[in-house]
């Protein structure tokens, strides 16, 4: 059975390319989203529960049914689960086709790919701030106001609010420093 699945997006808020194009197919049933929010897709997860092997779910594109990469590959997985299959006519992906490599282990593919890529780069900037001199994370507070806020602590004088008000370290900062420093 072949399903069309729109939602509203900022070309097409009233779904009107979507539905022309749908409509041209031999849809024996065609779903709308009233907003176009990514959580709360009753449609799309009422679709997803009723989906029988064989049936395809069409798509004027793939913005239409995903909001990222990740998604995409989700959506893949759960109707590859099903034994169904995806048409996205924009794109012109059928993953009813039995020739080439399955369209949704590419989208799994690209995703850890994209992951890999975000790690390395972050590993990489890391390494060269740290290559510059830079420290990542929190800048540290300075070492006289850590003192003279244990110092201050030490004496059983003063709050925890007037503490920080003097030093500018905040109780959980100067609870880590004397945790570290095994005085606590």
């Amino acid at each position: 059975m072949l399903i069309g699945y729109m939602r509203p997006y900022h070309d097409d808020w009233e779904c009107l390319d979507q539905k022309a194009a749908l409509e041209q197919l031999p849809c024996e049933q065609i779903l709308r989203e009233e907003h176009s929010l990514a959580k709360r897709r009753s449609e799309l997860n009422q679709l997803l529960t009723q989906l029988a092997p064989g049936d395809k779910i069409v798509v004027y594109k793939l913005f239409a049914i995903a909001d990222s990469t990740r998604h995409l590959a989700e959506l893949l997985e759960a109707i590859h689960e099903k034994e169904a299959f995806l048409l996205s006519l924009s794109e012109q992906i059928d993953t009813s086709l039995p020739e080439g490599y399955p369209f949704h282990h590419i989208i799994k593919h690209l995703v850890e790919f994209q992951s890999d890529v975000i790690s390395e780069k972050t590993k990489r900037g890391l390494y060269e701030a740290k290559q510059k001199g830079n420290t990542p994370g929190r800048p540290r507070k300075p070492d006289e106001n850590v003192k003279r806020a244990i110092l201050m602590y030490q004496s059983k004088r003063y709050t925890l609010a007037q503490i920080k008000e003097e030093t500018g370290i905040s109780k959980s900062t100067l609870y880590r420093y004397l945790e570290s420093e095994g005085t606590y």
